[in-house]
């Protein structure tokens, strides 16, 4: 039998199948297959499944490849300690539960080097801990982070002590005059400032600082606008508000201000943003004085830290007690 007389042959016999038949022939050969894409929280996921049908009148064809699906962008994890530079065991705990979430980056609300910021304590009670996150570090405890500096300090009043800050200064790599400055990760533009009676540029309306932020938070056009400092402009804890503070960070488009100096956590709404108060890395804690009715969240029994997970779309905060214990979580949402 020649190869065109075997050809017309089992086309005959394919039309002589019913609907029903022919769906169930093709259904064998075809490939059933499976896909989980996870999610960027918690990774959630959907299956997709893929089946094959036909007619008899349809004719028989190679079912279509999948469109590949782009990985989904890690979110960025950051840290946030504050008041912590005590050198002992209680910073030491922070710490631990700091680097146990392996962060992308660190950041600190200020007094990073009790008792007077001196270049004799510095690197025992920030380096010791934290050498790893230190870009250029030169210190005595480890070989610091190769390439890319991922801790980001603010100045605290402590730090101002001893040779009007230069201890701190020469001790870190930072961006700008390193007092105050911006920087960027990812999707995030980072705000610095020094709260300090001592910063030479000021800190009131009309001062070159305040003319800085403005200017920088104003122009971002960054997902998120995170402003940090020391001077807590709201709080309820023993030092009580820093009304210098208080300047137009919701107007000029943050996102959220962080600060310290009280030794509490505290969470408040003000102008529609989150304002935390995170001074539980170390020092001495304090005791809530004057509740504002702004306060949201009050936290003083032990120490811990923040977490705060960020996509392009939701940043997640999370405070965390030495313990393990979540103490407080809150969401902004971007998505709408």
């Amino acid at each position: 039998m020649n190869k065109i007389r075997k050809a017309a042959i089992v086309l005959l016999s394919l039309a002589s199948l019913t609907a029903c038949q022919f769906s169930s022939f093709v259904r064998t050969g075809a490939s059933v297959e499976a896909t989980k894409e996870a999610g960027s929280d918690n990774a959630a996921s959907t299956d997709i499944a893929i089946i094959a049908t036909a007619t008899a009148t349809e004719t028989a064809t190679a079912l279509p490849s999948e469109t590949p699906t782009s990985t989904p962008i890690p979110p960025i994890v950051f840290a946030v300690i504050g008041d912590y530079g005590s050198g002992d065991g209680f910073e030491q705990a922070v710490a631990q539960l700091v680097t146990s979430w392996n962060p992308d980056l660190i950041i600190t609300t200020g007094d990073n080097n009790y008792p007077l910021g001196g270049s004799d304590t510095i690197d025992a009670n920030i380096g010791q801990f934290y050498h790893d996150y230190i870009g250029n570090y030169q210190g005595e405890f480890g070989s610091g982070s190769p390439d890319v500096n991922r801790f980001f300090p603010s100045m605290g009043n402590h730090d101002w002590y001893s040779d009007n800050g230069n201890p701190y200064l020469d001790y870190f790599d930072l961006p700008g005059n390193e007092r105050y400055y911006q920087f960027s990760w990812q999707d995030i533009d980072f705000f610095v400032l020094d709260s300090s009676w001592s910063e030479p540029d000021g800190f009131l309306s009309g001062s070159i600082q305040v003319n800085w932020l403005e200017k920088q938070l104003t122009q971002s056009t960054a997902a998120w606008q995170i402003v940090y400092f020391h001077h807590s402009p709201y709080t309820s804890g023993y030092h009580l508000s820093s009304t210098w503070m208080r300047w137009h960070f919701a107007e000029w488009g943050a996102d959220m201000v962080l600060s310290g100096h009280s030794h509490v956590y505290e969470r408040l709404n003000v102008s529609g943003i989150p304002y935390i108060v995170n001074g539980l890395g170390g020092g001495t804690i304090y005791d809530f004085i004057d509740i504002l009715p702004e306060s949201l969240v009050r936290y003083n029994q032990e120490y811990g830290a923040l977490q705060v997970e960020v996509s392009p779309t939701h940043l997640t905060g999370i405070f965390m007690n030495i313990s393990g214990e979540i103490i407080d979580e809150f969401t902004i949402d971007k998505s709408h």
